[in-house]
């Protein structure tokens, strides 16, 4: 996979979403610098119920070209977006 872009997402309590998936986006790679929750869609919202990502972890995820992840937590999120 290659990398296409990176953005750094922050959350401090409250569900705050990506900008929307390029085109040439298939997968994203999410690192959290924090214990947090997310979610993906088109408007998406994270909650306590979501998908929980540990600090420090990588983790990559199939999406689809105008979907989002939002993230909650006190957290900052590293989104790369990666084509094959």
């Amino acid at each position: 996979m290659r990398p296409v872009t990176t953005e750094k997402l922050n959350s401090s309590g409250t569900s705050a979403a990506s900008s929307a998936f390029g085109a040439n986006c298939e997968y994203v790679r999410v690192i959290p610098d924090a214990d947090c929750h997310i979610e993906f869609g088109i408007t998406p919202t994270a909650t306590t119920s979501t998908i929980f990502l540990e600090a420090k972890s990588s983790e990559c995820f199939k999406v689809s070209e105008g979907e989002k992840v939002a993230v909650i937590g006190s957290v900052n999120l590293y989104i790369t977006q990666l084509s094959e």
